[in-house]
């Protein structure tokens, strides 16, 4: 995974942790609408939705940053064209879910040596 961009992008403040989630770029090929959905959302699908950009020679980009409290675990889904549901291939680790798959997680817990 050397010079691999790590999309969860995290920055932790006295009470909250800013996360940026950034769907990869394979996925937003042919996305047109991109939702983020998860625990910050209470799993509502129209909720939460994620910033289209173009980006030269890279095609589109979505991103959205949200404020999270502080040493928890969230987990979500990205859902895309409002059909198909896509982990986060860069969580922090993934649970199974009641569907016969995983959910991606993210922690806002940092560790004992100022990192993620």
């Amino acid at each position: 995974m050397r010079g691999k961009t790590h999309m969860l992008k995290k920055k932790f403040l006295k009470t909250k942790c800013k996360v940026t989630f950034e769907l990869p770029t394979t996925l937003a090929e042919n996305a047109e609408t991109v939702y983020l959905v998860g625990d910050f959302n209470n799993w509502d699908e129209r909720a939460t939705v994620m910033e289209k950009q173009a980006v030269k020679k890279a095609g589109n980009k979505f991103s959205i940053t949200l404020d999270l409290d502080r040493d928890k675990e969230y987990q979500y889904r990205y859902l895309i064209n409002g059909t198909d549901w896509h982990n986060d291939w860069d969580a922090d680790k993934y649970v199974p879910n009641p569907f016969s798959g995983d959910n991606s997680v993210v922690t806002t817990k940092q560790s004992s040596n100022g990192k993620e």
